[in-house]
């Protein structure tokens, strides 16, 4: 009988451990995807905006010094990422295979212009620099059009500035439910062992005393929480880098290391306050209220 007692009261203790463990490592790992993704968010806006692209269409008199003298201006310049050089017959040969037929036969001669399509770095894909970059590039007299899709600079713009305010509200949201989560599975695990504490304080033995070999007990599971949660997030950064490596993920190490390290303290922290505030309840409450 007691045999069978003691079985299930161990059963009992390892559920309890391993439910513990468990939302330590689920919320954490909650926690550190969305850190990750906050320190990563503005370089994936920066690629997007990288994307967008600024054609500069060239009169047919600009011959191909010209065109190349532009070229190695735009090498240099500071608000250029990447330019190519798209010739009219390239141009001609998009248009063919784009349409499915060649419209050159019945046009009988090339409309099409040469140009430069003109990757802007990050910070120039704004609405007023863009415009400076616009006006900067006309006072060239070869240059017969320039365009660029200025509906989507001003959406990028506003829904980036949308994202990042929702991702600090969701962050301090997940944040807050995280503290619940783990406060209430630490403060479980201690309910079950409130009539030891109080055995213990009857006897004679501290408050400290006491507490000691539960916190300690917790911040064990916490840290194996935090530890299981920082292997999964190095699992999908290493995921992410494979599949999608032109977002440089793995470039910033310091702070990927910042976040990291972050988990696993604050797996520490929240398992430390949670149990010393749990078992200093136990300790002040009256033997009757235990029931």
């Amino acid at each position: 009988m007691s045999s069978s007692f003691d079985k299930f009261q161990k059963r009992r203790l390892i559920s309890s451990y391993f439910s513990v463990v468990l939302s330590v490592f689920l919320v954490l790992f909650l926690l550190g995807i969305l850190g990750l993704f906050i320190i990563n968010s503005q370089k994936l806006a920066n690629d997007f905006k990288e994307k967008i692209a600024m054609t500069v269409f060239f009169k047919n008199e600009a011959n191909d010094s010209i065109l190349k003298s532009f070229g190695q201006q735009l090498k240099v310049a500071p608000y250029s990422k990447s330019i190519v050089f798209v010739s009219k017959e390239a141009a001609a040969k998009q248009h063919t295979d784009i349409i499915g037929e060649d419209f050159l036969t019945f046009l009988g001669e090339n409309p099409l212009q040469n140009s430069y399509d003109i990757h802007l770095k990050a910070d120039y894909v704004e609405k007023d620099s863009i415009a400076k970059v616009e006006k900067q590039l006309r006072t060239n007299p070869m240059i017969s059009d320039i365009v660029y899709d200025k509906q989507l600079v001003n959406m990028v713009n506003d829904n980036i500035k949308k994202v990042s305010m929702w991702i600090l509200i969701i962050s301090g949201f997940l944040t807050f439910i995280a503290v619940l989560l783990i406060n209430s599975s630490l403060r479980l695990s201690i309910h079950s062992n409130r009539f030891i504490i109080k055995t213990m304080q009857m006897v004679g033995a501290t408050k400290a005393f006491i507490r000691k070999p539960f916190v300690m007990r917790s911040v064990k599971l916490g840290m194996l929480g935090a530890a299981l949660a920082i292997l999964a997030l190095l699992g999908v950064l290493a995921y992410v880098e494979t599949s999608f490596p032109d977002l440089g993920i793995l470039n910033d190490k310091f702070l990927i290391a910042v976040v990291l390290l972050a988990v696993l303290g604050f797996g520490i922290l929240i398992t430390w306050l949670s149990t010393y505030f749990a078992t200093q309840r136990f300790l002040n409450l009256r033997t009757d209220d235990l029931y």
